[in-house]
């Protein structure tokens, strides 16, 4: 009888190391599995390079709304819209656009918007090679296409950063002259003219 609880304590500890292996393989799987859809990097030498936390800059109500929206502890590129761009292309400004009656609306907008123009990884303008385009996957599939002009300006989907290199936490965000969207969330914004 002593034998044969010795033999089953053995079993259950083979069953345990079996299925500790199991879960390991697992998590090995799929973190190669998510490794293999991320976006690539363009080529070059990469440096840890220290950036300052630049919470100075005035990103406005809206653009603090949307990184508000993202942990600041994981690392992500933001391409923000500047606030004419909110006004111009998305209809919105933080004076009425954040008002009871329809901060549930512009709160939808700026979800989808952030889904466009949000990227899983902390890419500064300096990373992004001159006149030669880096594909980036948007955290929404949407395909960003980045360069940067001689004069160093940082282009995305043939929109001009305003601004770049802003940091929150591992956050990196770049303000844009326009709105990063597909052609189809584009057209919802499009005046109906009526013939």
């Amino acid at each position: 009888m002593r034998l044969s609880r010795q033999r089953l304590k053995m079993g259950g500890f083979h069953v345990i190391s079996f299925a500790s292996l199991c879960l390991l393989l697992s998590l090995w799987s799929l973190l190669l599995l998510l490794n293999a859809h991320l976006p690539d990097l363009p080529p070059g030498p990469y440096k840890l390079l220290r950036t300052e936390e630049t919470k100075d800059v005035q990103l406005g109500k809206l653009g603090e709304m949307m990184i508000s929206m993202l942990p600041d502890d994981l690392p992500f590129t933001l391409f923000v819209p500047s606030e004419s761009a909110f006004q111009g292309v998305l209809q919105l400004n933080s004076s009425d656009s954040l008002l009871d009656q329809k901060v549930n609306e512009t709160f939808a907008i700026l979800s989808r918007v952030m889904g466009f123009s949000t990227v899983p990884l902390r890419l500064a303008s300096r990373e992004v090679p001159t006149r030669k385009e880096v594909l980036l996957d948007s955290v929404s599939g949407f395909r960003l296409h980045a360069h940067r002009r001689p004069d160093g300006a940082l282009i995305v989907n043939n929109v001009r950063a305003e601004l770049a290199d802003i940091t929150r936490g591992e956050i990196m965000i770049h303000i844009m002259s326009g709105v990063l969207m597909d052609a189809e969330f584009e057209q919802s914004f499009r005046p109906d003219y009526e013939d």
